[in-house]
Formats: structure tokens, C-alpha cells, sequence
């Protein structure tokens, strides 16, 4: 299951899991101007991914909510391949970082979803019993 893909051309689960920890480790490193920690990956397991998961949530949650102070004007430069893409923090946040992460999350659990791992909508949102009410 480690290396299924919804189609040939796209990455597989653990390629989808190293995108979405990329995608929010450098969000965070572009709109603070903090370096964001390295990762090889070279996830073989799904420990692995559980801890590249886990470092990457280590990460986010390291760094102080001052640190994004004036991030919505911060000039934003990502490269892409032979040229480079633009934004304001603000257009970066909403144009690119959310709707990029959430495809990579989108498609991981698609992956597991279609390979029969039992999740549902609820597993997606991390709604837990705690938050079930009886209507």
C-alpha cells in the first residue's frame, strides 16, 4: 500500500504524505523567513511517514504566532522548475498553500480509501467521539 496511487502519473501514498509535510513545513518557513527543518524522503515504513508527520506537526507548532507578524505583505517567491511563481503572503496562504495541501491530503486518503482501509468522512475532518453529540 506504501507505494499504491490513484494513477500511474501521480505519486503514490507515501510520495502524497511527503508533498503535504513539505507543503506546511515551507509555508511556514516562507511566511516567517525560518528555516524549515530538512527531510530526505526516504520514508520506508509507515513509522516512517508517521514520524516525518510528526516532526513536521513539531515543527509548525515550534514556531511563535509573532513570527507571522506582517506575513500577508511578506514578498513570496517559490520556483517552479524553469521559473518562479509570486504572491503576497496572503495570495500565497490562500492560492497556493491551502489548495496544495489539501489535494496532497485529498489524495492520500483517497489512496487508503480505495485500497479498503476502513476511514470515513469524520477520520478526514478528525472529529472524534468527543465531539458527537446525540441530536
Amino acid at each position: 500500500m506504501f507505494e499504491a496511487r490513484l494513477f500511474e502519473d501521480m505519486l503514490p501514498l507515501s510520495g502524497q504524505i511527503q508533498r503535504a509535510s513539505d507543503s506546511a513545513k515551507g509555508a511556514v518557513s516562507r511566511l516567517t523567513g525560518l528555516e524549515a527543518p530538512a527531510m530526505a524522503d526516504e520514508e520506508k515504513t509507515f513509522a516512517d511517514l508517521q514520524a516525518r508527520v510528526a516532526k513536521t506537526l513539531a515543527y509548525v507548532e515550534s514556531v511563535p504566532a509573532s513570527a507571522f507578524d506582517g506575513a500577508e505583505t511578506r514578498e513570496v517567491v517559490v520556483p517552479a522548475g524553469t521559473f518562479t511563481l509570486q504572491f503576497t503572503g496572503l495570495d500565497y496562504l490562500l492560492e497556493f498553500v491551502i489548495p496544495n495541501f489539501q489535494f496532497h491530503v485529498v489524495t492520500a486518503y483517497d489512496i487508503l480509501r480505495h485500497k479498503g482501509v476502513p476511514l470515513g468522512k469524520r477520520d478526514f475532518l478528525g472529529i472524534g467521539p468527543e465531539r458527537l453529540k446525540a441530536a
